[in-house]
């Protein structure tokens, strides 16, 4: 099953440097200082140089001191850490292109309410949906970061699994970026679904065009409106 985890970071030795250790090298390199960069921050030394240490245990040294100057020195960043710094801006802008998230919208009509959800009629089979007004004819809007995909012989089971919408559906397109891939799923009635999974999970699960899926996603994130026809004039 691939589940979705977007927050960028580079992985060494088994250590992630995020979005928060690459702001804290940025402010040592702006700050020539631990101690100013910690200010700067407004996080503590201790936690600065504790972090930094775990970091060159597994990248190696990532800092190093300079002597001289009017305050009798500091800190510098070494070239292996100003190397991190730009593998995750690059990272980062191949991550954003590619995995930027987009809503698959389809129209639909309400066939039975429960509460605030609602079983959908659709051109591609029932879905469950949160609909937030009492309209027959609706449009239900599936964020492509919500969609889960599977082979289908991996499908999960719906009575074990808040994964109640599930969907049979063949990969049409793909657009791979250096860590997120984002696929086109065809279902039935030529509806299409958009999905964003690791590069990782697309290359174990071995997808591309013209493969079978399952494609699955909670009633929470899908929701519908009253349709434009459906509205008062």
């Amino acid at each position: 099953m691939v589940r979705k985890d977007f927050e960028t970071y580079l992985s060494v030795e088994g250590v992630r440097i995020g979005e928060r250790d690459v702001e804290m090298l940025r402010a040592i390199d702006r700050c020539g200082s631990m101690h100013r960069a910690a200010e700067d921050l407004g996080r503590s030394y201790a936690h600065l140089q504790r972090r930094v240490d775990e970091i060159m245990d597994a990248a190696g040294p990532i800092t190093e001191r300079e002597r001289g100057g009017a305050d009798g020195g500091g800190t510098a960043l070494t070239d292996q850490a100003l190397e991190l710094v730009e593998q995750f801006r690059r990272l980062r802008g191949a991550f954003e292109g590619v995995a930027a998230v987009t809503e698959s919208v389809f129209p639909g009509t309400v066939v039975e309410r429960t509460g605030e959800v609602a079983t959908v009629e659709t051109e591609f089979g029932r879905v469950l949906a949160v609909v937030s007004d009492e309209r027959g004819d609706v449009r239900i809007s599936v964020r492509s970061d919500a969609v889960v995909l599977t082979l289908p012989a991996d499908a999960p089971d719906r009575e074990q699994t808040s994964l109640r919408n599930q969907f049979a559906g063949t990969v049409r397109d793909l657009q791979a970026g250096e860590a997120v891939v984002r696929l086109t799923v065809e279902l039935d009635g030529g509806t299409e679904l958009v999905a964003l999974i690791t590069r990782a999970s697309r290359e174990r699960m071995d997808l591309g065009p013209g493969d079978e899926v399952v494609a699955s996603f909670k009633a929470t994130a899908a929701r519908g409106v009253g349709a434009v026809s459906d509205r008062e004039n």
